[in-house]
């Protein structure tokens, strides 16, 4: 009789239970890990840019500036303006860009 005792407590629900209450909390864990590493999160101060689909019609462009998000997005159109050259970008063999202003008037 003492087996038979010693069976039903091996297959006690409660068990099951509590193991899923460990897998959840490991996984809470991760995402919180996930959450605090993510540079767009909501409790960083850090800025951030990201762009989505680079070069492409549907491009979009967030820009995290501390606490405050800014998204631009791409009609696919190119722009036109009036304006006068404010002068020159050069690209230095070592990838640095260089802006040179034009002379004033």
């Amino acid at each position: 009789m003492a087996n038979r005792f010693l069976d039903m407590e091996d297959d006690d629900p409660i068990l099951s239970v509590v193991n899923l209450v460990d897998m959840f909390i490991v996984i809470i864990g991760i995402l919180m890990v996930v959450l605090v590493k993510n540079p767009f999160n909501p409790f960083s101060s850090d800025n951030a840019i990201l762009v989505e689909n680079p070069g492409e019609e549907d491009m979009r462009i967030t820009i995290k500036d501390g606490k405050e998000l800014t998204q631009y997005e791409s009609s696919g159109e190119i722009g036109e303006g009036e304006g006068i050259k404010a002068g020159t970008a050069y690209r230095l063999p070592d990838g640095r860009m260089v802006y040179v202003p034009a002379a004033g008037e």
